[in-house]
């Protein structure tokens, strides 16, 4: 499990409260809190040190990583003004411990290697707020350029599950919906009730889902697709790196048995065996059954080793992870097919989730500090955030019958 700590960086003031500081990272990893608490901070820290980790790997940036490559780095999610004098961060993955240097302005990163046995590289994707954008305008493909950082990475991998499901209708998790490309008047089609829509022309809420969903599905079908064929998809640099280190391989004496095994750790470090969806505000611009939907089919691609890390604003999704965790318990007792149909109809059985598997962290705007979400019983506990707004409006409501009572 990887794991990172942070403290003055940006609006992060304070360490997690709990765990020595510590942010696990499990396999459902979810930041709730106000506008300017961090959520998408701390998401992109997460990101850019994975990022970091596989690169390091693959020998992409060599260690100790320099303060001109860390400011490139996270650059990328517009976060180098955050940076101060005693910002410190430290990461551990699954091969490296990662520690920005302190009490320097130059700022530098430390590498130490924490494992020698198998690795797995994860194909990382971050999905900015503004994905919408990529929705919202015909011929996107034309303005490419104009668009920078993450939304122009996005852009990228939106642009190949385009093009890999070209002419072919995709199930949207929403309103009997499908998205459809088509390539000869590049532009993308919604298709409902027999009718067809361009995706520019469409309701928010379909701007917003569209991209995510489409992208993540075609990611988790790349990372599917084996090792030979992922190998042949390196970039140019990457192949020629990787048959240097065969080609020095084989001048060694190496029997068959360790020459195999050698090989294989190369290309390891090449390919991507699993995905982490780095998503922020899924819920935009959706009504609360289709952040339920969407909710369960982003559960149902985090299959295996895969990662889905979210920040929200929504209480529904947290009362919705709250099902998910909640027929997990159900299925494990389920005997009949009938028992099965009428748990999947409130949460699909690929979309449950094991307690242990989620954790959710509250970000406070007012002192910078971040805590772990208590739960009762493996599930998340009502007393967070979200759930204490919607109390607040219940208690303002009560206010406004009192004052009305003494206008009478």
């Amino acid at each position: 499990m990887s794991r990172i700590k942070i403290k003055n960086f940006g609006p992060i003031k304070n360490r997690n409260l709990t765990n020595d500081g510590w942010i696990d990272i499990k396999k459902v990893t979810i930041f709730i809190g106000n506008q300017g608490s961090g959520k998408s901070t701390v998401a992109k820290l997460i990101s850019t040190f994975m990022w970091l980790e596989k690169a390091l790997i693959r020998g992409d940036i060599k260690a100790p990583v320099s303060h001109q490559d860390f400011i490139k780095l996270i650059g990328f999610h517009r976060l180098e003004n955050y940076i101060e004098p005693d910002t410190q961060i430290e990461y551990e993955g699954n091969t490296y411990r990662l520690i920005l240097s302190e009490n320097t302005i130059k700022k530098t990163v430390k590498a130490t290697k924490l494992n020698l046995k198998s690795i797995k590289q994860p194909k990382i994707m971050y999905v900015p707020a503004e994905r919408n954008f990529l929705s919202s305008i015909t011929n996107i493909n034309k303005v490419s350029d104009l668009i920078i950082g993450s939304l122009k990475n996005y852009s990228i991998e939106f642009r190949n599950a385009q093009l890999a499901h070209k002419s072919k209708p995709i199930d949207l998790p929403i309103n009997n919906t499908k998205i459809v490309y088509e390539p000869k008047e590049d532009e993308n089609y919604l298709i409902f009730n027999n009718k067809q829509l361009k995706l520019s022309d469409a309701s928010s809420g379909f701007h917003s889902i569209v991209p995510l969903y489409w992208v993540t599905k075609y990611l988790i079908e790349y990372v599917k697709q084996g090792e030979k064929k992922l190998l042949e998809l390196l970039s140019t640099d990457q192949t020629i790196r990787r048959n240097n280190e065969l080609k020095e391989l084989n001048t060694q004496q190496l029997d068959e048995k360790t020459l195999r095994t050698e090989e294989k750790k190369i290309n390891e470090k090449y390919v991507s065996k699993y995905f982490v969806n780095i998503v922020e505000e899924p819920e935009q611009n959706l009504f609360p059954k289709s952040q339920r939907l969407l909710l369960n089919s982003l559960l149902a691609f985090n299959n295996g080793n895969n990662k889905l890390i979210m920040t929200t604003h929504s209480p529904y999704l947290i009362n919705y992870l709250t099902l998910a965790v909640k027929a997990e318990t159900v299925k494990l007792n389920l005997k009949s097919e009938e028992s099965k149909k009428k748990l999947s109809e409130i949460v699909p059985l690929e979309s449950t989730l094991k307690s242990e598997n989620l954790i959710i962290y509250e970000l406070n705007d007012l002192d910078g500090s971040i805590k772990k979400l208590d739960d009762y019983k493996g599930l998340p506990s009502d007393e967070n955030f979200l759930n204490d707004d919607i109390e607040n409006t219940n208690e303002l409501f009560a206010q406004l019958q009192e004052i009305e009572k003494g206008c009478r």
